[in-house]
């Protein structure tokens, strides 16, 4: 009696449904980011951090007799204030977001998922892109009402430079946030939010700053930021910041896909 032959598949594929297999790349990095964005909109404390801060900076700023910025202060603090906003989404909310969600097991059980490294890192990233557009273009309206008024060029360079120092914060934060212990991450990312804040305050209040200190100062993301978004708000290109911020966004990224931990 002849045995019948198991070694190959009698039924043709889609007979039985479900078919278990990973599914596409962009649908589930579409996915990933859909579910990314629900959670920084539904958490409080990240919207106090991207929105209520950076709007109430803008105002006060603006309207309050706040240090020499001569008579086109709007146009000086709305790029400023655009990069604290990015930096706090991008960089301190996601590290810290991340570093908790490893610690209460959340990460752990994405990773059993087909989903790779690559996909989370992105995934978070373009959640937070989306979330930055809505603060520029809130942000920019505010500034509008307040007396900004860009040239139609400036807004387009601009947002380069947003999407550029959004996409170098972000992997910074995974790149903390996915590595080292929450309550770790938790005071890091905040001291270095300070530090980062504050070599862009000096970049954005002395002009008369050394040479050198002014280089150190833009070898920093924050300071870099600084100087290349009010550069192309102004129709100009900080071709110096734009390559520091690119450098520390294809490091930080690499380093965060290679080393994430999910645990």
């Amino acid at each position: 009696m002849t045995k019948p032959d198991l070694s190959t598949n009698r039924f043709p594929a889609g007979t039985f449904s479900p078919a278990p297999r990973p599914n596409a790349r962009a649908t589930m990095l579409a996915a990933q980011t859909r579910l990314e964005l629900i959670l920084l909109l539904r958490n409080g404390e990240q919207l106090l951090l991207t929105m209520l801060i950076p709007i109430t900076l803008l105002i006060g700023l603006s309207l309050l007799p706040f240090g020499d910025l001569g008579t086109d202060r709007v146009d000086q603090i709305v790029p400023a204030v655009m990069m604290v906003a990015v930096m706090s989404t991008a960089f301190t909310g996601q590290a810290i977001a991340v570093g908790f969600d490893r610690r209460y097991g959340a990460l752990k059980r994405l990773g059993a998922t087909a989903l790779p490294k690559w996909g989370i890192v992105a995934g978070k990233s373009a959640a937070v892109l989306i979330v930055v557009v809505l603060q520029a273009v809130l942000l920019g309206l505010i500034g509008a009402a307040l007396g900004w008024r860009p040239e139609p060029a400036g807004l387009l360079l601009g947002a380069v430079v947003i999407a550029l120092g959004t996409a170098t914060f972000a992997t910074m934060g995974l790149l903390l946030g996915g590595t080292l212990k929450a309550e770790v991450v938790l005071a890091l990312a905040n001291v270095l939010w300070f530090v980062m804040l504050g070599v862009a305050t000096v970049v954005f209040a002395s002009d008369d700053l050394p040479t050198a200190v002014s280089v150190l100062a833009r070898l920093i993301p924050s300071g870099a930021m600084a100087v290349a978004l009010e550069d192309a708000l102004r129709n100009s290109i900080d071709w110096f910041g734009v390559a520091v911020l690119a450098a520390w966004g294809l490091i930080c990224g690499f380093l965060a896909t290679k080393f994430f931990r999910f645990h």
